[in-house]
């Protein structure tokens, strides 16, 4: 890609906040246009790997603090220099990055959040934390550590020994007689010496060796020589000191050398995944999705935006180009959009082809371009002379030289700049051009010729961006498919201008201008309605799963208000039996009783006994209270409904106040007002009808693709199916993935009424990618 094309696309921008969003300096330095990729395996394995690290950032957040360069230091060891406390300290914190990232991972895998390409870099390195250890052991933060060797720890024993026996003779000295001839009662250090602040005119009487005169010179700063001997002494052991340290630094530079090449893939593989999160932060913060990369196909864009305009002001539009479109012909008028239309796609497939979560809904689709290039804004070269034609045309012969079938071309106010008719002459030739090598061509104009050109061509189509001619505003919303029209007219009605200037203007413009204009009207007075209609079922849909939420808490309280009247029920059933077998046990203890007294118990003992059993038992009267509202006149053999049994009979025999009535098997007499004479029914000519059958309902569900909200909503519609196939047990297929989807599947099963239980799929049966439930 082109220094120019990253210019004008602004590009560079979206670097610069990569480069801020990343943790190492080395990482800052990689970050450039040569991210951008033509190889269509690199590309999609770099979406991957970002993938994967935005979704480690969806659940929480990952610290990358210690990733630096330590590929200078390793190649200082290997050459057998001695590295320092400082430089082994980068490489510890470099192999803590490591071992805590090989724990991050594991924490993902435990969880079941699928990560497939990120683990690799990390899994697959050399296990070489001893050496962390080692260095941990050694050094910390400033200096080696005392214990680092025995030797160290007895020299610096023995230092701190002679330096407290030095404090105690200057401290003799300071409070002694020498107190007058002394400026403060302090002890400092000077050169690496012990000295005392002497008064300037005490300095013949003190006996001692002068290392410093204060700016004043009122005081001199002397060693006394009660302690030089002393202090020469600790020179010599801070001397074994350095020699002791350095001797251990070489000998842990000398490790260092020995698993150099295991610390430079660490090195390699710890920027390259600062790198990624780095474009997986800069996603989420533009919340950015994951684009599909084709090599053959056409661009979709859906609720594309440019990633630098705030969220709260920009305007989301598809952008829309199928596989037979290769170029678009955008109008409108200023300020309307265009240019940031031009800018968004050529950004979206850049980004795309870094591996950037690009500004677009979930869904998208891009070409493979090895060659993106634009021609957008003023270029006007003051020191070359150029006019801003002369600037734009200088460009686009270039763009022309190198264009070819895998070439994205976007070019701003084509033919722009010079006289209308030439200018829009030479914009379709150019266009003309373009299409010949098979480009794809996204352009924008002002020429009302390049409208009617695509209409000439298949492989062009027309777009705009809205006006509106109430508020005399853009509203920068794309539509696709539609030509801009000229709002001048009503422009100027709007601002007032004389009626019949217009009238005559419209006139000079001829019919064919109007017919056209007319026809751009009617069809963005359609797409603003499919777009109503659209936000129209968008609320309709939120209102929707709201009733239904709603009605999902109205049948769970349904159901546990149900579950305590059987509660309550089974309770009163169990009362009513246990009262029932105490009864029973009474009337059996008093025949047994009397059994055994011998006596010859009557029958009419036993009915009496029996009835107290029956007596027990509450039965519901069968006859109802129903009766005729009038007497009617009953003969035999009339068919009637007996009200107080709800049945329907044949009438046997009637008198004055009676019937018989024959109901089934059963001949029952009951008052005449208790029956009601039914109406002959006429013989109906009986219809044959055919029933079609119903598509068979599937016992499995398979939910991998869709999106969460839209997955759910079927998986609701799929269970109401199943009841109605009295099937117990089912599949869905929701796949492993992020684990997202599988977690709001299972949510949802667990608060449908109609669910029994579910559980995992066995191996078998597709692990942890399928859940099998049980229905009710």
């Amino acid at each position: 890609m082109n220094e120019r094309t990253i210019k004008t696309l602004e590009f560079d921008k979206i670097l610069a906040e990569l480069e801020n969003l990343a943790e190492s300096e080395k990482t800052k330095q990689a970050i450039s246009e040569d991210i951008i990729s033509t190889d269509i395996e690199v590309i999609r394995q770099m979406i991957d790997e970002v993938d994967d690290a935005s979704t480690m950032l969806r659940y929480r957040a990952v610290e990358l603090s210690g990733i630096t360069d330590i590929k200078r230091h390793l190649k200082r060891a290997e050459i057998g220099s001695m590295l320092g406390v400082a430089e082994l300290n980068e490489i510890r914190m470099m192999l803590n990055r490591k071992h805590t990232l090989e724990g991050v991972f594991d924490e993902f895998e435990a969880d079941e959040i699928s990560l497939v390409h990120l683990p690799a870099y990390i899994n697959g390195l050399p296990d070489i934390h001893f050496l962390y250890r080692r260095i941990s052991e050694t050094c910390d933060a400033h200096q080696v550590l005392d214990h680092a060797s025995e030797a160290l720890l007895r020299i610096r024993r023995k230092i701190k020994a002679e330096e407290g026996k030095i404090r105690e003779r200057l401290n003799d000295i300071i409070r002694g007689n020498n107190q007058k001839k002394l400026s403060d009662n302090l002890i400092t250090m000077r050169n690496n010496r012990y000295v005392v602040p002497v008064k300037a005119e005490h300095q013949g009487d003190f006996n001692g060796i002068v290392h410093d005169i204060s700016a004043s010179g009122q005081t001199v700063y002397m060693e006394p020589m009660l302690v030089v001997q002393m202090t020469n002494q600790i020179q010599h052991l801070k001397d074994e000191e350095q020699s002791e340290v350095e001797r251990i630094l070489y000998a842990l530079s000398a490790e260092v050398a020995t698993v150099s090449s295991e610390l430079s893939m660490t090195d390699d593989a710890l920027h390259h995944i600062d790198l990624v999160f780095a474009k997986a932060r800069y996603g989420k913060s533009i919340n950015g999705t994951k684009p599909d990369i084709m090599t053959e196909g056409g661009i979709y864009l859906p609720a594309a935006f440019h990633p630098s305009i705030p969220a709260d002001e920009v305007v989301k539009n598809d952008i829309i180009m199928d596989d037979e479109t290769r170029a678009v012909i955008i109008t409108g008028p200023n300020t309307g959009g265009k240019t940031v239309t031009l800018k968004t796609l050529g950004l979206s497939v850049l980004m795309a082809q870094s591996g950037i979560p690009i500004p677009a809904r979930d869904g998208s689709r891009l070409k493979l371009f090895r060659k993106v290039f634009s021609d957008i804004g003023d270029e006007q070269s003051i020191e070359q002379s150029l006019s801003t034609f002369s600037s734009h045309m200088t460009n686009i012969t270039g763009i022309l030289e190198e264009a070819d079938g895998e070439s994205l071309v976007v070019l701003d106010e084509l033919g722009a700049g010079t006289d209308p008719e030439e200018g829009a002459a030479l914009a379709i030739s150019i266009l003309e051009y373009l299409l010949s090598k098979q480009s794809t061509i996204v352009a924008t104009t002002h020429y009302p010729q390049l409208k009617s050109f695509s209409y000439t061509r298949e492989d062009t189509i027309n777009a705009s961006v809205e006006f509106d001619v109430e508020t005399l505003s853009p509203t920068y919303r794309l539509l696709m498919g539609i030509p801009g029209k000229s709002n001048a007219f009503e422009i100027s009605n709007k601002l007032g201008l004389e009626e019949s200037v217009i009238e005559r203007a419209r006139a000079l413009a001829g019919r064919d201008s109007e017919d056209v204009n007319e026809m751009i009207t009617a069809l963005e007075r359609h797409t603003k309605t499919a777009r109503a209609n659209e936000e129209e079922t968008a609320r309709l849909l939120k209102e929707t799963e709201q009733l239904h939420a709603e009605l999902d808490a109205y049948m769970e309280s349904h159901e546990e208000y149900k579950e305590k009247i059987r509660k309550e029920a089974r309770e009163s059933a169990n009362r009513i039996i246990k009262q029932a077998e105490a009864r029973a046990e009474t009337v059996i203890q008093t025949l047994e009783n009397m059994k055994q007294r011998g006596a010859d118990i009557q029958e009419h003992e036993m009915i009496e006994q029996k009835k107290q059993l029956s007596d027990s038992y509450h039965q519901e009267d069968i006859r109802k209270k129903e009766r005729a509202k009038e007497k009617e006149r009953i003969e035999r053999g009339d068919e009637v409904d007996v009200l107080s049994y709800g049945q329907k009979g044949e009438v046997l025999e009637a008198d004055d106040d009676s019937v018989t009535v024959q109901m089934g098997i059963i001949k029952m007499k009951v008052g005449l007002d208790e029956v009601k004479k039914r109406k002959k029914e006429k013989q109906q000519q009986r219809t044959v009808s055919r029933r079609v059958g119903k598509t068979p309902v599937k016992r499995e569900l398979d939910l991998r693709g869709e999106r969460y909200e839209e997955a759910l909503q079927k998986l609701d519609r799929y269970l109401d199916q199943v009841l109605l196939s009295n099937y117990n047990e089912v599949e869905i297929i929701h796949g492993k993935g992020t684990g997202a989807l599988q977690k709001g599947v299972q949510q949802f099963l667990k608060s449908h009424s109609k669910v029994k239980s579910f559980r995992g799929g066995m191996p078998g049966e597709g692990g942890f990618g399928v859940t099998i439930v049980e229905m009710k």
